[in-house]
């Protein structure tokens, strides 16, 4: 049986896993400083360019590849991963001319990347580098390079991708925020490319999971108490918006308003002197998951959709909660 490691031993793990973190904090810092209008001009050939961005990279920067064309392909860029080495035995067909490629390489010279070089020079297709060598290969053949500031690698060696990988995928997560800032990306085109899981329910509009028709708890401010408590029991949501003649939500009844008022003569007063008036609403449009924090933080279970001042439905915190947000 192997032996528990002694505390010295986890002490020291732990001093070493800060100092990885402390490195390649301070290789994010100078990327930060190291941005200027090349950054820029990157992000406006890829918004004006109209075609596809594919992204390329052998070994480690072949795997921060895949993760930047997943995160610009669900922020709204048409973005693929192509394998270099695949490129060269008729992948290059999959880009066309108004495409262009975005090529990571820590060195910028890296061998399998030479076919994809000459074929975006030979075909007049943009090509952006990341790479930490500005007098590369790479950085020469490209339309538009950024380079990686010189910064050690985290690990013992100063050999093994680290500190070069993190800003790497630092750089392409900064790429693809100024492209949605650029855009105008909103949540809610975040919530079509997001539909399933979790992250898809919290991103789904109030108006697919909000309660309708018969089931929304509705009284007029000059129904006596007597009657708003039967209709607060028959829907079973604890509340019940009051409406004025024409139909506009003007408060709200909810157990602690029941609570407040309690006194013998309860049950012969009115909606409208028990109410709260001008009731916290939300819109149809909204999101779940900004709904279901507003309700956490103002310490409410319910919100009326209303549209023109009018209630239209009702949303629950329970509701919430039950799809998975």
């Amino acid at each position: 049986m192997q032996a528990a490691p002694t505390a010295a031993a986890a002490s020291h793990a732990v001093t070493i896993g800060r100092q990885v973190i402390e490195r390649e904090m301070d290789g994010l810092s100078r990327l930060r400083d190291s941005l200027d209008d090349t950054f820029e001009r990157a992000v406006a050939l890829i918004a004006d360019r109209g075609g596809r961005l594919f992204v390329t990279g052998i070994g480690k920067s072949g795997h921060i590849g895949r993760k930047i064309a997943a995160t610009l392909a669900s922020t709204g860029t048409p973005a693929f991963f192509i394998h270099a080495t695949e490129a060269s035995h008729g992948d290059l067909g999959m880009i066309g001319d108004q495409d262009m490629v975005l090529a990571l390489s820590n060195s910028g010279e890296t061998q399998e990347l030479g076919d994809i070089l000459h074929y975006c020079g030979r075909y007049g297709i943009p090509l952006i580098g990341i790479t930490s060598r500005p007098e590369s290969a790479l950085a020469r053949a490209a339309t538009l390079v950024l380079v990686l500031p010189d910064a050690p690698e985290a690990c013992p060696v100063g050999m093994a991708p680290t500190t070069s990988t993190t800003m790497s995928l630092a750089l392409g997560d900064a790429i693809a925020v100024a492209l949605m800032e650029r855009r105008g990306f909103t949540g809610e085109h975040f919530r079509n490319f997001h539909p399933g899981g979790r992250l898809g329910q919290k991103l789904m509009r109030v108006d697919r999971i909000a309660r309708r028709g018969d089931a929304l708890p509705l009284v007029t401010g000059a129904m006596p108490m007597s009657e708003v408590l039967l209709t607060v029991t028959a829907k079973g949501l604890g509340c019940a918006g009051v409406v004025d003649d024409d139909g506009r939500l003007i408060g709200i009844i909810t157990d602690g308003d029941l609570r407040r008022h309690m006194a013998a003569d309860l049950l012969g007063r009115t909606a409208a002197e028990v109410m709260t008036p001008r009731p916290r609403t939300t819109r149809e449009d909204a999101l779940v998951g900004e709904t279901l924090a507003r309700m956490n933080r103002e310490a409410i279970t319910s919100l009326f959709v209303v549209e023109d001042g009018r209630p239209t439905a009702i949303v629950t915190l329970h509701d919430c909660l039950r799809i998975g947000a």
